[in-house]
């Protein structure tokens, strides 16, 4: 009968984990960051199970027959999973509604944590009875169990995060997990037998309630503390949150079946002591994560993976141990001094609960994570009893030389000669501004470099302008995500356009100041509204319609970015365009493969089934690839006026505008051929673009042509009037014959090699399409250079451009 117990709580610690994974997933569509959603989910579920435990736990402990309140607890479990499973869009849908678009801090949070608690009560709340009850059964001792039931959710975490929802998605997962519940509910009823109730000896004491609220406090403090630390290390993708929180776990797991062999771990105050220790040997190896991961250098998937299970033990392994053995020995102390071990649990996860919003929403962004973690071990030492032994002065002393002498855990890659700017601790990631030797700033998110910098003016205020020739008469836009603020803030520079741009990251957009010098190359002019405010949120709940929406190319591997390119979500874009109103995503090719497109190109179709794809620039090194399609038809007509600026990022004619188009409808429908739509259900995104992430599988350069090779475009079918239409078939052609001799070339400082190197390939390209301007300008500075040197060579070079473009006939 134990060992029937044992499965049991495995199988129920199994179902548990599975559900957080799912629900974490779920709501942080509502949050619109995975780390938000991470954070209110672990409020949710420890308050849950502290009401659960307390509420039900003495009913449970003095019932005879505690065997029908152990069935009924796992059965409410796989209900409530199983009407979640039904209800959780409308519930999504209400809770954002209820944020709103532009909700303050305190709301959002105040909503966040709260609408979680509530929506998984009564599931969180049965889980908390669970331990109790089956404690109550007699069939096995609360450390066993309580090991059993966390190796269970270990096995749970990564069984969900690396097969069932990559395979089955969020909703058949969270139906294997009701099934298990349900399973252990009938096994239950037939396997087990009640054993005699343990007699309560007279309560003597309160205390172990105490430590067991401030260890249960600072244990999920030191969880959210960390993992918010590595996340600035690690890659920072649903694979990391799933390692990290499954060795947690195996830690707390292997510690409770420590205690429950090794009776030397069963000493209060030992365990407080080495626990503080233990915190700041976690922030030691915090310290030296980022040197660790450099020299172990994975160049393989499961090497990168690997890695971040090394990190995650490093910093885990033995503070979770001995949190484990802790939970067990206070849990004994409580019984013996005459507290029920309902009521041990009860307090302990209450203090869990505090844990989130407390250190993850307001003292790890007020303070630093390093003087927050530092709280944690200072927390510990405080627990000690004998505050005027030599076993508290040692781990204090320690702590106190950490607090003055050791750096911030913040991380920051800098170039050589460079400098930081800025940086801030939010509540969700850390954000910074790092410039270079030669003055470049580019801003980090988690210390990874997001695309834009002071430097790439030309080609993000591409991506702001192309969408908006393209609709050719547009009022209002709105642009999702706003990294370094250039690509609204070209936006803004349009005459008679209104321009709202939305951001999560409240200390983005304060670090988006630092990049507006960058914009006074194009004088002075109105800026853009900025929203501090989740995309997906604002999309579905804005009152107001725009004319063009212009979605940021975010990294698709990245926490919650995932879920800003799914089918639901490029609906609510197209429900909130105004007639004929245009969207553009923006799609970084240099940090998707191919199979990952495919995916975004099916989800987007099913939005925008008469869509197109264009090219933002001609970079091999980092393209950008937009998907675009209009409300009411995708089409396009010629002849749009364009604004002076225009000019200044190459887009001062009709062909440079409609020469950006790289695809068709149908053949974007070809390139998408069978591949999964990615969904709110099936995040195939967030699950397969880690995967380049962790081991690049090609040259960005390679994956551009690899693209254009599988693409095609009959312009006739994009545009309002078809005369252009044969010499923007040409264009596309041309671009590709450019690409190619761009791959294939070798620079040399010298003109006279590279007009030998390129010069034929060149003018092939322009007779091919006199349009393309790309092939005509490198010429012209071949021409301007050879000059001084061999002018008859130049005038050759501009008479042979001059019989292609008579425009060209001079230097």
């Amino acid at each position: 009968m134990k060992a029937i117990a044992l499965l049991l709580m495995a199988a129920s610690g199994f179902a548990g984990l599975g559900y957080q994974i799912v629900w974490t997933q779920q709501l942080g569509l509502v949050l619109g960051h995975e780390s938000a959603a991470v954070l209110a989910v672990i409020a949710a579920f420890f308050g849950g199970l502290s009401l659960g435990a307390l509420a039900l736990g003495r009913r449970i402990e003095a019932s005879a027959r505690p065997l029908r309140w152990y069935a009924g607890c796992e059965a409410l479990i796989g209900l409530w999973g199983a009407v979640l499973m039904a209800a959780m869009p409308a519930a999504s849908h209400a809770a954002l509604a209820l944020i709103g678009p532009e909700a303050s801090s305190a709301w959002h949070w105040s909503v966040a944590f709260g609408a979680s608690f509530v929506l998984l009560l009564p599931a969180t709340a049965a889980m908390g009875a669970t331990l109790p009850a089956m404690a109550r059964l007699a069939t096995a001792g609360v450390a066993p169990l309580y090991a059993a039931n966390t190796l269970g959710a270990v096995i749970g975490v990564l069984a969900t995060a690396f097969w069932l929802i990559p395979d089955w998605g969020l909703t058949r997962t969270a139906g294997l997990c009701v099934a298990l519940n349900l399973g252990c509910a009938l096994l239950a009823g037939t396997a087990l037998r009640a054993g005699p109730a343990a007699a309560l000896l007279p309560r003597t004491s309160t205390r172990p309630l105490w430590l067991l609220a401030a260890t249960g406090l600072l244990g999920i403090a030191y969880e959210v503390l960390a993992v918010r630390v590595l996340s600035q290390v690690a890659e920072d993708t649903v694979y990391t949150f799933a390692l990290l929180l499954a060795v947690y776990l195996a830690g707390s797991a292997g510690g409770a079946a420590a205690f429950a062999r090794w009776p030397a771990l069963r000493h209060t105050p030992r365990l407080l002591q080495a626990l503080a220790v233990s915190t700041l040997l976690g922030m030691a190896s915090l310290w030296g994560a980022e040197a660790l991961k450099q020299a172990l250098n994975p160049g393989t998937l499961d090497g990168a993976l690997a890695t971040e299970a090394l990190l995650a033990a490093a910093v885990f392994a033995l503070p979770t141990a001995l949190m484990g053995a802790l939970f067990c020995q206070l849990s004994a102390d409580a019984a013996a001094a005459g507290q029920p071990f309902s009521r041990a649990l009860g307090v302990n996860t209450l203090g869990a609960m505090l844990a989130a919003p407390t250190f993850g929403v307001v003292l790890a962004p007020a303070l630093g994570p390093k003087l927050a973690l530092l709280l944690v071990a200072a927390g510990y030492l405080l627990l000690m009893p004998a505050w005027r032994s030599p076993a508290w002065w040692l781990p204090a002393g320690a702590t106190a030389a950490v607090a003055a002498l050791a750096p911030p855990l913040a991380f920051i890659d800098l170039p050589d000669g460079g400098r930081v700017l800025s940086y801030r601790d939010g509540a969700m990631a850390a954000v910074s501004v790092v410039e270079d030797d030669a003055g470049v700033a580019r801003l980090r998110i988690n210390n990874r470099q997001q695309e834009g910098s002071s430097a790439t003016l030309h080609v993000d205020g591409r991506q702001a302008l192309l969408p908006l020739l393209l609709h050719g008469d547009a009022k209002r836009a709105l642009f999702l995500g706003v990294g370094s603020g250039v690509t609204s803030g070209v936006a803004a520079r349009m005459p008679g356009l209104q321009v709202d741009a939305v951001e999560l990251l409240p200390e983005v957009i304060a670090a988006s100041a630092l990049f507006r010098p960058a914009l006074a190359l194009l004088g002075e002019g109105p800026t853009p509204h900025l929203i501090a405010a989740d995309a997906r949120r604002f999309v579905r709940t804005a009152p107001q319609r725009y004319d063009v929406v212009v979605s940021d190319n975010f990294h698709p591997a990245r926490s919650g970015s995932g879920a800003l390119y799914t089918v639901e979500h490029f609906q609510a874009v197209r429900d909130r365009l105004a007639p004929q109103g245009l969207f553009c995503q923006w799609l970084p090719l240099h940090q998707l493969d191919i199979a990952t497109l495919r995916s975004i190109t099916a989800a987007f179709l099913q939005a925008f089934p008469d869509g197109a794809a264009l090219l933002t620039s001609n970079s091999l090194d980092t393209p950008t690839v937009g998907l675009v399609g209009r409300a009411g038809g995708t089409r396009f007509a010629p002849g749009t006026a364009r604004p002076a600026m225009a000019a200044a990022f190459g887009l001062a004619d009709e062909f440079a505008v409609l020469g950006s188009l790289i695809a068709d409808s149908a053949s974007l429908h070809r390139l998408a051929g069978d591949a999964p739509p990615n969904t709110d259900d099936r995040p195939w995104v967030a699950y397969r673009a880690p995967r380049i992430t962790y081991a690049p599988d090609a040259a960005p350069r390679d994956r551009l042509l690899a693209l254009l090779g599988q693409v095609s475009l009959d312009a006739s079918t994009l545009l309002a009037t078809p005369e252009l239409a044969p010499r923007l078939n040409a264009y596309a052609q041309a671009r590709r014959g450019y690409l190619e001799l761009g791959r294939r070339t070798v620079p040399s400082a010298d003109p006279a090699v590279m007009l030998a190197r390129v010069g034929p390939p060149l003018l092939a390209v322009l007779r091919q399409s006199p349009d393309f301007q790309p092939a005509a300008e490198p010429l012209r500075r071949l021409a301007q250079a050879l000059a001084p040197r061999d002018p008859a060579a130049a005038r050759a070079l501009l008479d042979t451009l001059a019989r292609i473009r008579p425009d060209l006939a001079s230097l």
